[in-house]
């Protein structure tokens, strides 16, 4: 190949081994959480540049770690099996996007740093090894939890993310893990990964996951205080519209992607309610 052709190939691996569409969404919806809790336009950007670059560094960790199991069970879809890109580019990249998110996270505050490299720490703990336990949840409960307690720390005034807010996020974490594993369970069991998922079995999983996700909209829609008015209870049944949705399609349709997207919608539908109760999201000590 000649070098720009080389370049252009590097490009489309780093894309696509970056998980894109996930990382876009995660990092969207914290800056969307940021903005709704009052933080000014450096801050966002700056919570938008630390968990963009955590979730870049996650996603190319994933496919360096997992290179080795996906060229065994010939996941031609992957970058590095594809020839698109080397498991030590990716090493690179993954490393490089960490120090941007150490500096980016840390600039925001010791308190909120802390608590998003933590939940970057757990994201690279699943890669490397908790993936294939039946604690496979665990890092999902963590970070996702931990990044709603960073873009409140990083917010301005003394205030603490709401527990029911914490919980919620959790639910929405473990419930994207369980309906991302889904379409590839075999293949993971074919090399050794056997996360919580897998142990359950595809019909126990297809159901976990939109209980898991009805479970944390309805936090979100019951956890602010006061009655829930009709909005909230829109975008309650939308929620849990989708999480069924998923949970139907993971079940006829096994290896479907659309579980995991469904699952992100849900989560999108999440935020937005929580950005109408900025109040009872973030409180003061």
């Amino acid at each position: 190949m000649t070098s720009g052709t080389e370049t252009r190939a590097l490009a489309r691996g780093l894309l696509l081994a970056s998980h894109a569409a996930p990382a876009a969404v995660v990092t969207g919806l914290a800056a969307a959480l940021a903005a709704a809790l009052g933080s000014d336009v450096p801050t966002v950007a700056l919570v938008t540049l630390a968990v963009g670059t955590g979730q870049l560094s996650v996603g190319w960790s994933n496919d360096w770690i997992d290179a080795a199991r996906d060229t065994a069970v010939g996941r031609t879809g992957k970058p590095v099996v594809a020839g698109l890109v080397t498991a030590r580019d990716l090493r690179t990249a993954a490393f490089a996007a960490l120090a941007v998110c150490v500096v980016a996270s840390l600039t925001l505050g010791v308190p909120a740093g802390a608590a998003h490299l933590v939940a970057v720490a757990g994201a690279w703990a699943y890669n490397a090894w908790l993936k294939a336990t039946a604690w496979s949840w665990a890092p999902y409960a963590l970070s996702f939890g931990l990044l709603a307690v960073f873009v409140v720390l990083a917010a301005p005034g003394p205030r603490l993310p709401a527990g029911w807010a914490v919980a919620a996020a959790a639910l929405l974490g473990v419930g994207a893990h369980v309906a991302n594993t889904l379409p590839d369970l075999e293949d993971d069991v074919a090399t050794g990964v056997r996360g919580l998922p897998h142990r359950l079995g595809r019909r126990a999983s297809g159901v976990l996951a939109p209980c898991l996700l009805v479970s944390a909209a309805g936090v979100v829609v019951l956890g602010p205080a006061g009655a829930p008015g009709p909005v909230e209870w829109a975008g309650g049944v939308l929620a849990a519209g989708l999480a069924l949705a998923a949970g139907v399609t993971a079940l006829t349709r096994p290896h479907s992607r659309a579980p995991f997207g469904l699952g992100m919608g849900v989560a999108v539908v999440c935020v937005a309610l929580l950005a109408l109760a900025t109040a009872d999201i973030a409180v003061v000590p």
